[in-house]
């Protein structure tokens, strides 16, 4: 039996163009965009926007489409990453190979055992700070904030499933109400 050889950030580096990642040494294509991931993935970039500017809560870099290097292996594209700026003082350029504070992912169908598993482990064990999915088939959003090194629910919300949850303050950016209805597209 042959052993495959696992593919490097080098070699990625080589699709130039194409929506690629790397994902446990493999070269796999992102799935094409909906506009239903590319509206939850505004929504949320404008919601934590006040993040980014100096006159806000401010202190982070928040980025769509970001591809981080955790290790040869490992290079995901986020749909949305965020750095504080204590730890990042100055304006990100290239390829990351600092590990964020946040990560979102949003859910594409086929796709979603990357998000939820995959994905999910890379970041615990690289011990990423917070991290969030969301779901715009399912109109979920859970958020984990790593405690001893393992991921536990910070917040989780089926937004119109018997709730009367609007807005919520959800860990990093609880200094400011998320507008969950905004998000969801209810005020589209």
């Amino acid at each position: 039996m042959e052993a495959r050889k696992l593919k490097t950030v080098d070699e990625l580096l080589q699709f130039d163009g194409e929506r690629v990642e790397l994902i446990d040494g493999q070269i796999v294509k992102r799935p094409m965009a909906r506009s239903e991931h590319a509206l939850i993935q505004s929504s949320i970039s404008d919601e934590v926007s006040p993040f980014k500017r100096k006159d806000g809560p401010g202190g982070w870099w928040i980025m769509p489409e970001i591809s981080v290097k955790y290790n040869e292996i490992q290079c995901p594209s986020h749909d949305l990453a965020g750095w504080r700026k204590e730890r990042v003082p100055l304006r990100p350029r290239g390829i990351m190979n600092i590990l964020p504070d946040w990560v979102c992912e949003i859910t594409s169908p086929t796709h979603e055992r990357k998000d939820l598993f995959h994905h999910f482990m890379l970041l615990q064990r690289s011990k990423v700070p917070y991290y969030w999915v969301i779901s715009p088939e399912d109109k979920t959003l859970i958020a984990y904030k790593l405690v001893d090194g393992k991921y536990h629910v910070t917040f989780s919300v089926e937004f119109g499933v018997e709730q009367e949850i609007d807005k919520a303050r959800i860990p990093p950016f609880e200094e400011i109400e998320v507008d969950l209805k905004y998000v969801f597209g209810d005020e589209w």
